[in-house]
């Protein structure tokens, strides 16, 4: 009994920790961005785990898409998956609100082809706008396939509602969603402990993303079905599957994090 909440004693230094994050989260996001100094499975990227395999694993989910179309990649970061989809989309378009996480893709990704970014909160209402005149810019018009990895987790019920709701004039008639978001059922304190911390001791990349960013939740089958109503769009295919992070425990090996992912298509009106 005293193992189990022994990890308890993390509260106090977790508050500590995440009292410097910046309230806003757009300046959160930015500075985080700002700050990295290196990403892969050695850098200072929590989710980036500098392998493929997680890539690998929603392949075969990823081929009920239209492989024709161009596909968005929603908060794209530093462009770890954006790269990975340009091998199997004719454009991967990499999206991110922000501009130093922009800056970091297009550096990471200077001599990867079919791949092109912009900044863009797709939260925004004038976000499909500019989701459009990215794709145009990169010389596609019409439809698009969208590509999400955990930015659905860290927002609220009213900014997944928004997000879901401008992509219905990316996807059209043709396009997909295809999402996966990280859905450990615990509480905060569990998470960082599953992730390796203990009162003595967090991993780097971890403790450098709870200095610095908001409080990430989770995202299943429940809060799916409220950003993505029924009214507006089709679920194809839904489950559990592993989110991965930089390696932690292990150097040779990432750590996972329980998830679910998901497969929409705009439903048509009759």
């Amino acid at each position: 009994m005293f193992s189990a909440l022994r990890k308890y004693l993390l509260i106090p230094r977790l508050i500590r920790l995440s009292s410097a994050a910046p309230k806003d989260p757009r300046t959160a996001w930015d500075r985080y961005w700002g700050s990295v100094r290196s990403t892969g499975a050695t850098g200072d990227v929590l989710w980036d785990s500098g392998s493929d395999h997680e890539m690998n694993g929603y392949l075969p989910k990823l081929a009920q898409l239209d492989p024709s179309l161009p596909i968005v990649d929603v908060g794209c970061g530093n462009g770890s998956f954006t790269r990975l989809l340009a091998e199997h989309f004719p454009l991967a378009l990499g999206l991110d609100y922000s501009a130093n996480a922009v800056e970091r893709a297009r550096m990471e990704s200077a001599d990867v082809p079919s791949t092109a970014f912009a900044v863009c909160d797709m939260t925004s209402p004038d976000a499909p706008g500019t989701v459009a005149k990215a794709l145009a810019d990169a010389g596609w018009t019409g439809d698009a396939n969208v590509f999400i990895r955990g930015v659905l987790h860290v927002l609220d019920r009213n900014g997944r509602a928004a997000l879901a709701a401008n992509l219905l004039p990316v996807v059209g008639r043709r396009g997909g969603v295809f999402l996966a978001e990280t859905n450990f059922r615990g509480t905060p304190v569990d998470y960082v402990s599953h992730l390796g911390a203990t009162r003595k001791s967090i991993p780097a990349p971890l403790e450098w993303a709870i200095r610095g960013l908001p409080m990430p939740g989770h995202f299943g089958a429940a809060q799916r079905a409220k950003a993505f109503p029924t009214s507006d769009w089709n679920l194809v295919e839904d489950g559990a599957t592993n989110i991965e992070t930089r390696p932690l425990s292990n150097p040779s090996t990432p750590d996972v994090i329980p998830g679910y992912y998901a497969i929409l298509r705009a439903r048509q009106p009759n």
